[in-house]
C-alpha cells in the first residue's frame, strides 16, 4: 500500500510560504482612521494648551478696568513707636550741638511726623554760643525738632547778652523756634530777668533782633538797683 504525502503544502518543492511567515515581509498598512486616531492621541495635550492660552488671553483684553483711582488709606492719629528715657542729639553740619532733648516718654504719630514728649527737658544752644534751657509737663515738637511747643508749667531760661541777667520765661504754653530763635505765647505770660518781672496775656520775642512785644494787659514790677 502506499504511503500518503502528509508533508505540509509549505514543504513542497515549487510552493511558496505565506507572507507572515517570510523573513523581511512588510507590516500590513494600517486603515487611514486608525492613523488619523493616533495622530490626535499624540498632539492632544499641545492642542488643549493652546486653547488654554487663547482664552485666558482673551479674558485679559476683555476684563474691563475700574475707573476710580484707588485712595490710600489716612493715617490715623496713632503713635507707630515710642521711646522711653531718652536723650536725643541734633548736630549742625559741622558737628556743633545744636539741641538736646531728654525726657520719660516720646512718641511719634507718622500722620503729622509730630512728637510727643512727657516732663521734656531741652537744651539748645545758639549760633552765638549762648545756651537755652526749656522744661515743661508736656512737649510737641516736628520731625527735625526746629520748633517745639511747650504746654504745662513752661519755662525757658536763655542767657542774656553782654553780660546781661539770664531772661526766665514762664506760661502754661511757649512756642520756641530754634533755628530762628524765637519764642512766642498766646496765654498769660511772665517775663523775669534780674530784678524786674513783666506780665502779659501773649508775648513774641526775638533774640535775633533783642526785641519783646507784649499784648494785652501788662503789668510790670521794677526793683531798685543796688547802690554802688
Amino acid at each position: 500500500m502506499a504511503e500518503a504525502d502528509t508533508a505540509p503544502p509549505a514543504s513542497r518543492p515549487g510552493t511558496l510560504a505565506p507572507a507572515a511567515a517570510r523573513p523581511g515581509s512588510r507590516r500590513t498598512p494600517q486603515p487611514l482612521r486608525w492613523r488619523l486616531v493616533e495622530l490626535l492621541s499624540s498632539y492632544l495635550p499641545l492642542l488643549l494648551m493652546g486653547v488654554l492660552a487663547m482664552g485666558t488671553w482673551w479674558l485679559v483684553k476683555n476684563t474691563p478696568l475700574s475707573d476710580d483711582p484707588r485712595t490710600a488709606a489716612p493715617l490715623r492719629h496713632v503713635p507707630d513707636y515710642e521711646m522711653r528715657h531718652f536723650a536725643l542729639q541734633r548736630f549742625t553740619p559741622q558737628g556743633q550741638l545744636r539741641a538736646q532733648i531728654e525726657g520719660d516718654v516720646l512718641r511719634h504719630y507718622p500722620d503729622t511726623d509730630t512728637v510727643e514728649i512727657d516732663n521734656v527737658r531741652l537744651r539748645a544752644v545758639g549760633p552765638d554760643g549762648r545756651v537755652l534751657h526749656a522744661t515743661a509737663r508736656q512737649a510737641i515738637a516736628n520731625g527735625d525738632a526746629t520748633e517745639v511747643q511747650l504746654v504745662g508749667q513752661a519755662e525757658i531760661v536763655r542767657d542774656g547778652v553782654d553780660g546781661s541777667p539770664p531772661i526766665d520765661f514762664r506760661s502754661e504754653f511757649l512756642h520756641a523756634f530754634i533755628d530762628t530763635e524765637r519764642i512766642r505765647s498766646h496765654l498769660p505770660v511772665t517775663v523775669t530777668q534780674g530784678g524786674t518781672e513783666l506780665r502779659a496775656d501773649s508775648m513774641d520775642y526775638s533774640h535775633l533782633d533783642r526785641v519783646i512785644k507784649f499784648g494785652g494787659r501788662m503789668r510790670a514790677v521794677f526793683s531798685p538797683r543796688d547802690a554802688k
